[in-house]
């Protein structure tokens, strides 16, 4: 992997208490990154191990500054006071990740998984959470970030999605969901180009989340990516001196690795996922 260089960036995370999130915040961290972490998650809950403080140890761990704040992103008061802390203490913001995401509560309701049902017997609340905590938490972060970064005519924005917005995944809410992440990817892209500000889309492969650990005999986990692996491939990005081209893209993590030589933490490079490529994640 080419050496990644210590920065003064500052960045923020949003949904970090654990899972994909998490590991960007400590992949970035590792660079020297200064890190916002935020959550709503400030003590652990049965089943829901992390919290955002445990987040920000591991990125100062890692290298980095870690700064937790509560945020519910779906209030806007907090989010304001998010960004406004962020102003006060930096005076700018260089990356923004939206990763924050709802609608994978109570998979199993009633003894019964119902994530998987036809859409016409899905609850309504998944669907509104897929929008409520996942499309608008991106939307409503982002706007706050963009003043910053606009003007300093320097920033990326990226919105974690996944290969859902190209084909079937199983839930017709998350797949529209996803497919607007994208658009909203493909059109704040369009409208900050002009201030030299990038956006990407940006689909991990397999990551190994405490979640899919928890249920790893129901994955093939050899091309399997560590959380922390998304957070190098974002750093890289932001340090990438063609990132204007990929603005408005979806990129896939592991093709971008490949092309701006980053490893996973064990020294691999997984291999990309592709729409052919999508069933080989899951053990046989």
């Amino acid at each position: 992997m080419a050496k990644r260089e210590r920065t003064d960036r500052v960045a923020l995370v949003t949904g970090a208490s654990r899972g994909v999130g998490k590991g960007v915040a400590i992949g970035l961290g590792e660079s020297g990154t200064t890190v916002y972490v935020t959550g709503r998650s400030e003590q652990e809950a049965l089943g829901r191990p992390g919290t955002i403080h445990a987040t920000a140890r591991a990125v100062y761990a890692a290298g980095g500054q870690g700064v937790a704040v509560r945020c519910d992103h779906t209030s806007e008061e907090d989010v304001r006071r998010l960004f406004g802390q962020i102003e006060r203490d930096h005076g700018r913001l260089d990356i923004l990740v939206n990763n924050a995401w709802g609608g994978y509560e109570n998979m199993v309701e009633n003894g019964v998984y119902t994530y998987d049902d036809p859409f016409w017997e899905q609850p309504l609340w998944r669907w509104d959470a897929m929008f409520t905590s996942g499309v608008r938490c991106a939307y409503l972060a982002s706007q706050y970030a963009a003043p910053l970064m606009v003007q300093r005519k320097a920033g990326l924005i990226v919105n974690i999605s996944y290969w859902a917005a190209q084909t079937y995944l199983n839930n017709v809410a998350y797949g529209v969901a996803k497919t607007a992440t994208d658009r909203l990817s493909r059109d704040m892209a369009h409208e900050l180009r002009r201030h030299s500000v990038a956006v990407v889309s940006l689909y991990p492969g397999l990551v190994r989340t405490e979640s899919v650990m928890a249920a790893a005999g129901f994955f093939n986990l050899a091309n399997s990516e560590s959380p922390q692996f998304i957070g190098r491939v974002i750093g890289a990005l932001a340090s990438d001196s063609h990132l204007l081209r990929k603005s408005g893209q979806a990129l896939v993590a592991a093709t971008v690795a490949r092309e701006l030589d980053v490893t996973d933490i064990d020294g691999t490079q997984p291999t990309p996922l592709a729409l052919d490529t999508l069933g080989s994640v899951y053990a046989s």
